[in-house]
């Protein structure tokens, strides 16, 4: 049974097909037709729900594809849709601002908009167009033009709104606590031969996949759920890892940080930007907000897509993954878990427990870049990783370069990288390097670009790197290095 909040009303489902998404139960099972349907594939935000959770006390709103998560994700949760803000005849104050700038024309991206919109309100307590831009990264508008909803965000926060939401959110936690107190271990749904486990503790969750091979591992699904309402295919037996605590974790020590596999994307980057702000900004582009919040570190790794755009970091970083089963504990190097097309060395009974990032060292360089047709919510054509170590003599003394979009797998340039280890840091090394990416990768054409600009793509990124190194050591007196302009050339000091 799942139990969760619609609005303010608690909720009870015992028997559902588990691969059920949030916006058919909405839809179909309620006749909640606020919420619309534009891509079910998390592209187009139409679908956008707001999640509301309590984390240490105070509750935290973000925003959900409910087209692509599956109904066992509302446990715990309350669920608000854009059907719910509205007070008596009164709208709320993020409505209001919408109808104000004439945010809306067709009004079919309008809830999800407005959803995104309340989401932010609820996290921030002024207008920040960064935030704002960020928070509508998902919601696609066809016709309207993205200004007067832009105008309308500003309105939002003129005066405070003293909403409903507000005034009830003391009744919410102690609804969400006692949902929470209720359901500390192992959370059952099913419905005819489909059935979905979400375990409360890291025991449970090795357990149930040591009983369960065949099992489709859940963090987050928003990649999982594709199956489902692109594919058409129906998953019989799933194990939701979101709620396993030992797995939604992020530490760091002095040798690396630790991420657990079901921590959400979004959640990891502050983090990470302090280690590496590079890899960091990546993530700001990685899908949509929506995405962000709910997709994990570890999902986006163990489906082992070609395009997915943490593995290629984590094989530039010397990332290792920690494979847990019932009896044993690995890990494994990130270039050695990858086998093939969407294959790996992860046993039927083992999951991804943690992802250990070293933390780097005082003469590594990390540049990393994505090449897509949108700024924001789009697929990588090419994800590069490139992590130099420089020493004072300014030789490199190792290189790692990871690539997505390159091969079947997410790929190291191996024979790139021996061209550059034990070479000067010098536009000729790059240049000599720059021809054995040929050697490392014959990339498909599809219709995210052809091979040939792929590879051109890949040529160029490095010498991106090589610039931007060269101009930030140019740049930091303290630094061993200095640029010869007209070579373009990191050079040591005579």
């Amino acid at each position: 049974m799942i139990r969760f909040l619609l609005n303010n009303q608690p909720q009870e489902i015992e028997h559902c097909d588990p691969n059920m998404t949030v916006l058919e139960y909405l839809r179909d099972e309620l006749n909640d037709t606020a919420t619309k349907e534009g891509c079910a594939s998390g592209d187009c935000g139409a679908c956008t729900v707001a999640f509301v959770e309590l984390v240490n006390g105070e509750l935290k709103y973000r925003t959900a594809n409910s087209c692509i998560t599956f109904v066992g994700n509302l446990h715990g949760k309350q669920l608000i849709t854009a059907a719910h803000l509205k007070e008596d005849q009164q709208l709320h104050p993020v409505q209001q601002a919408m109808v104000d700038q004439h945010g809306s024309q067709c009004g079919f991206c309008t809830p999800g908009i407005v959803m995104s919109l309340f989401a932010l309100e609820k996290r921030s307590d002024s207008y920040n167009r960064a935030d704002t831009l960020e928070a509508l990264s998902g919601n696609l508008c066809r016709c309207t033009g993205y200004r007067p909803i832009m105008d309308a965000a500003v309105q939002m926060y003129e005066p405070s709104a003293d909403d409903q939401f507000v005034r009830n959110q003391e009744h919410t936690k102690k609804q969400l606590s006692k949902i929470a107190n209720d359901s500390a271990e192992l959370i059952e749904l099913s419905n005819g031969n489909n059935h979905y486990y979400a375990p409360a503790t890291l025991q449970q969750a090795l357990e149930l996949v040591r009983d369960h091979p065949k099992a489709r591992l859940v963090c987050g699904g928003t990649d999982l759920a594709l199956e489902v309402t692109q594919q058409l295919k129906e998953i019989p037996l799933m194990i939701d890892l979101s709620r396993t605590a030992e797995l939604n974790s992020i530490t760091v020590d002095e040798q690396q940080i630790v991420i657990g596999a079901a921590r959400s994307i979004d959640s990891s980057v502050e983090t990470i930007k302090q280690h590496y702000p590079e890899f960091a900004e990546m993530l700001g582009r990685f899908a949509a907000k929506q995405v962000r919040q709910q997709g994990s570190f570890g999902g986006n790794v163990g489906n082992a897509s070609p395009i997915g755009d943490i593995p290629p970091v984590l094989l530039a970083l010397n990332a290792t993954l920690t494979l847990k089963s019932a009896s044993d504990c690995r890990d494994v190097p990130t270039d050695e878990f990858f086998t093939g097309y969407r294959q790996t060395v992860l046993q039927p009974n083992e999951l991804i427990a943690h992802i250990n990032i070293p933390l780097p060292t005082a003469n590594s360089h990390c540049k990393v870049y994505k090449i897509s047709k949108r700024q924001d919510d789009d697929i990588s054509a090419v994800l590069a990783a490139f992590n130099f170590t420089i020493d004072d003599n300014n030789i490199v003394t190792d290189a790692r370069l990871g690539f997505g979009g390159m091969a079947a797998t997410p790929k190291r340039a191996t024979a790139t990288e021996q061209a550059l280890i034990g070479q000067p840091f010098t536009q000729a090394s790059i240049d000599s390097a720059q021809t054995k990416i040929a050697d490392d990768f014959q990339p498909l054409s599809d219709m995210r670009a052809t091979s040939d600009y792929r590879l051109e793509v890949s040529r160029n990124l490095l010498q991106k790197a090589f610039v931007e190194i060269a101009l930030a050591a140019k740049g930091d007196n303290s630094n061993t290095f200095f640029v010869d302009a007209t070579q373009t050339r990191i050079c040591s000091h005579a």
